[in-house]
Formats: structure tokens, C-alpha cells, sequence
């Protein structure tokens, strides 16, 4: 409780100044770099998010997904295959899928233009400047001013902010009727395959000028939804989707270096979302032989 009113009055004064951090690795399964902030630091993310959020999720657009209350992965796989239905009209056309990943998202967000962002929706001086301190909390040696971390609960919030200009340009500026992004994860969907090839150097002028960020080369792929589109763990096709060969064989491994029932129900749980009865069978029969 001294701790609670210490902080209390420390933002009532405004000398609240936030403190260092945590740093440790997880793979999960990529090798991701996770700074954790102080319990005194991790109550106030919560109050802010508990604030700010309602306000600035009516802001996003309804095809943004990840971090938000009903908004998760699985809504957006089902969004996805909807949007992939009504372009086809109903399977009988040939649809093109382009596919984007943003390059090292978190760790090149910048302060300046989230912080602009910020100050065209909220006129309040002391919480921006509450959320400056919060941002610019966090940077490298390498480049001041730049970097969101992954540990904290208000990133997913200011994520979901500072890509909100991608969404609303992507939607009204290159008017794409057909887009999905969870996190930093993006498609567009036409039956017009140059359309899709030309809006590439429109996307990655738009996030150069506008958000100073690049799209992952190796992550941008242009193909049909009849040949398989992998989104989101998930190999899309017209007629089904099936999950994705890494993720099948690291569960699989997973349940042959053991795993509990608890975990068994997840994975039954996670595969139920697509067309996996043969994998159902097997994960079946890999837990009963390796358990």
C-alpha cells in the first residue's frame, strides 16, 4: 500500500519517472529479446491501457486484429477466409493473395512520429507527457529514440496506434476493400493480380515516409488462394486450410518429449480451427504411445 500511494503521488506532483529494465531471451519459437519493467512501472501500463484503450479502439479499423477485445488470432483467420469467399464470389473466381511482414517491427518504432500520432487525439499535456515518459523509457545505444518493448502491456496499445495510419491509408488511399493485418502481419486480397503487384512500391513508400519502416523481403509474397496461402500458422486454400508444416512438426516433437493432458487439450484445441482429422489421429496416437 506505501508503494501504491507513493506512485500515486508521484503522478499527482508529476515527478513520476519511469524505471529501468528487465532484459532476458525467450524462444517461442523464435529467439525474441523481452524487456520486463518494475511492478511499480507494470501497474501504471495497466492504468493507462485501462484508460486509453476504449478510447482509441474505436479509432482502428474493424480488419485490424491482434491485442484488441475480440479481436484475436482465430476472428482473423475466419475474417480472412470471409474476405477470400466474397472476393472469389464464393469460390468460382481466381483470387490473388499479397502477402507483407513489417521488418523488425517493435524494435523500430519511432518516438517522434508516435508521439505526433498521440498528440492529434489526446490535447491533455500531463498525460502526454505521462506517455512520453513511458516511451522514451525504453531504447539502445544503437538507436536512441527507437524501439518499443516487447514486456510492456501499453506496446500492444501503441503497436496498434502507430499502424492504424497504414490501415486507414490502405483502405481509403489505395482503397483495398479486402485487407487483414494482426500485428505486423498484413494481406490484401483482388482478383486482379497487377493491381496487388502494383500497390508493393506504394506500401513501401508509405511506410518509409510515414512510419520510417521497411517490409521484410523474404516475407512478401504474391499467390493464389487455390495454390495455399500461409497467414497466421495456417495454410489457406478454397476449399480448407491445414496448419502449417513447422508448427505441426514442433507440436508433434513436442508431445514425444512428453506433455500433459492439459497440454494435449490445447493442441486438440488449437487443430479443431481447421481441416485436421488425420492430425487429430495422429496427435492422438503420439501421446498414447510417447505418454
Amino acid at each position: 500500500m506505501d508503494n501504491i500511494v507513493e506512485l500515486h503521488e508521484a503522478l499527482v506532483n508529476r515527478t513520476y519517472r519511469h524505471g529501468s529494465y528487465e532484459s532476458f531471451y525467450i524462444t517461442d519459437p523464435k529467439r525474441r529479446h523481452i524487456h520486463k519493467a518494475s511492478m511499480r512501472d507494470r501497474l501504471l501500463h495497466h492504468a493507462v491501457y485501462r484508460i486509453l484503450y476504449p478510447f482509441f479502439d474505436r479509432t482502428f479499423i474493424g480488419d485490424s486484429f491482434s491485442c484488441r477485445d475480440n479481436k484475436g488470432v482465430h476472428k482473423a483467420l475466419n475474417r480472412f477466409r470471409r474476405l477470400a469467399w466474397r472476393a472469389s464470389r464464393n469460390h468460382t473466381r481466381n483470387v490473388w493473395v499479397f502477402k507483407c511482414d513489417i521488418r523488425k517491427f517493435f524494435a523500430r518504432v519511432d518516438h517522434q512520429i508516435l508521439l505526433a500520432i498521440l498528440h492529434t487525439y489526446i490535447p491533455d499535456t500531463d498525460i502526454l507527457r505521462l506517455l512520453q515518459n513511458i516511451i522514451e523509457s525504453y531504447h539502445t545505444e544503437s538507436n536512441p529514440g527507437i524501439g518499443l518493448p516487447l514486456g510492456n502491456l501499453t506496446s500492444q496499445l501503441f503497436a496498434n496506434v502507430y499502424l492504424n495510419r497504414l490501415d486507414h491509408w490502405a483502405k481509403h488511399a489505395l482503397k483495398s476493400h479486402y485487407y487483414v493485418r494482426y500485428a505486423d502481419d498484413f494481406v490484401l486480397l483482388s482478383r486482379d493480380r497487377f493491381q496487388l503487384a502494383e500497390a508493393l512500391p506504394k506500401i513501401q513508400e508509405f511506410l518509409q515516409t510515414q512510419l520510417k519502416l521497411s517490409l521484410h523481403p523474404d516475407k512478401i509474397l504474391l499467390k493464389t488462394v487455390a495454390s495455399g496461402m500461409d497467414f497466421l500458422g495456417w495454410v489457406h486454400f478454397s476449399s480448407h486450410c491445414l496448419l502449417r508444416t513447422k508448427t505441426k512438426q514442433r507440436m508433434l516433437q513436442n508431445i514425444r518429449n512428453s506433455i500433459s493432458e492439459a497440454g494435449l487439450t490445447s493442441y486438440l484445441g488449437l487443430i479443431s480451427h481447421g481441416n485436421t482429422a488425420g492430425l487429430r489421429e495422429r496427435v492422438m496416437e503420439e501421446y498414447w504411445l510417447w505418454n
